[in-house]
């Protein structure tokens, strides 16, 4: 066993020569035989325990097991202690969970802490199709019917070749001892009524069950990763990029892949299933927002945006005489005498004014609906929001748009866009107020 556990690591490049190892170590009996393989194969380890305090004294015996083993076998061995269901109630998890998200998270922290490499974990053959038939049963799609991988990150699974029997077989050859969780037995949890109740009657009823589901999962998990790469080709080939979003425009989630194209895309930035129904039936609705953990999808007339969410801009009043303005932009404010010609640019980043008309201090802040000016070159006045859509900016530009205000409250520029006629430069203007976006 021990070389065919050698063959896989290689095979699958999971250690490296010179690569240290945190051994995931429950005192159960594949974590046993995982860390005495590692241990005879030469590999440097250290082992993490985890006291979820879930069985009363059992989970205090498993704590005291696991640090006899590592000591025989000079294993350095970390513990860690959880208040698993307090942890469960706060963050509305179950039980299950709670104690996984604890777990990997104070592992890769002790990798990271103790300058280690990988994180090995003993799931084996037996929970890849436990792992199949519960990512089944939730409904997944290709993603989650591939089970696991022997790599995730730093997270290793070198056993994943082997069956429960296998490893059990090569324990007692051993003389090994482990720790029996008294759970395992109860068909509380959905993966124990599959491993007690289910998969023993498939097992009865069908001749190499496992072998032939282990098989389908290894054609999925090829699948997947031929899948994955032809949807990352037709996302770079449609993706726009601008500085802080990327876009793709409606007609590509159209036809009867539409929205499973679409979810595809959406999901790399966190949103999830549910979303992406909700998303599909909102393509028609132009201004709509949807927001995952990180990002804002909005729907404009052509095309989906997604960016990275940023708070509103802050509001920044400018003092007469002022020169800077570096938050919530750049804006740097100069004035000249009108005989300076040179001063007036017809560049959209720049507005230039007559500064006689203008009362400080000025108001730069984000515009609000509601908001109405007299455009340059009209008679009559006009809602900023009407302006916007007239020049057909997308909702993100729409967000991200600031006015200046004068002190009497009337908007003398939309910045970037158009200036107030009532404040543009006369043939009779004495001084010039130059406004620019750097």
């Amino acid at each position: 066993m021990l070389q065919r556990f050698k063959n896989y690591i290689e095979a699958n490049n999971l250690i490296k020569p010179g690569e240290k190892v945190i051994v995931a170590l429950s005192g159960g009996l594949d974590s046993i035989v995982l860390s005495n393989l590692l241990d005879e194969a030469g590999t440097t380890i250290v082992a993490a325990h985890c006291n979820f305090h879930l069985r009363g004294n059992e989970s205090n015996d498993d704590e005291r097991f696991v640090a006899d083993f590592c000591n025989k076998k000079g294993i350095k061995c970390h513990v860690k202690h959880f208040d698993t269901e307090a942890y469960a109630k706060t963050k509305g998890l179950s039980i299950e969970m709670a104690a996984r998200e604890l777990r990997y998270t104070w592992f890769e922290e002790l990798r990271q802490k103790l300058d280690y490499d990988k994180i090995a974990v003993a799931h084996h053959a037996d929970d890849q199709i436990e792992t199949f038939f519960i990512n089944l049963l939730r409904g997944s799609g290709i993603h989650g019917l591939k089970a696991m991988l022997p790599q995730n990150g730093n997270i290793i699974r070198p056993l994943l070749w082997a069956t429960r029997q296998e490893i059990n077989d090569y324990a007692l050859a051993k003389n090994l001892t482990w720790r029996n969780d008294s759970t395992n037995s109860q068909s509380v949890y959905t993966r124990n009524k599959l491993r007690n109740i289910v998969l023993p009657e498939i097992d009865k009823n069908f001749i190499n069950a496992r072998h032939a589901i282990t098989q389908s999962i290894n054609y999925l998990s090829s699948e997947n990763s031929l899948y994955d790469e032809l949807v990352n080709q037709r996302i770079k080939e449609l993706e726009t990029h601008t500085d802080n979003a990327v876009m793709i425009a409606k007609s590509a989630f159209e036809g009867t892949n539409g929205k499973q194209f679409l979810f595809e895309w959406i999901r790399r930035y966190g949103f999830n299933t549910s979303q992406n129904e909700f998303i599909a039936k909102a393509l028609p609705n132009v201004g709509t927002h949807f927001y995952s953990p990180t990002h804002r999808l909005c729907i404009e007339h052509d095309s989906l945006v997604i960016d990275t969410m940023q708070s509103k801009p802050v509001e920044a009043v400018i003092d007469e005489g002022q020169n800077e303005v570096f938050e919530p932009i750049k804006l740097t404010l100069s004035t000249f005498d009108r005989s300076d010609d040179t001063a007036i640019s017809r560049d959209p980043r720049c507005a230039t004014l007559d500064r006689d008309k203008i009362t400080f201090p000025l108001l730069l802040r984000p515009w609000r609906h509601g908001d109405r000016f007299k455009p340059l070159g009209l008679k009559g006045s006009k809602l900023v929001s009407d302006l916007f859509n007239d020049l057909r900016l997308t909702q993100t530009e729409k967000d991200n748009s600031l006015v200046i205000e004068d002190s009497t409250g009337a908007i003398i520029w939309v910045v970037g866009h158009r200036i107030d006629e009532r404040f543009k430069v006369y043939d009779n203007t004495k001084h010039l107020l130059l406004l620019k976006l750097n």
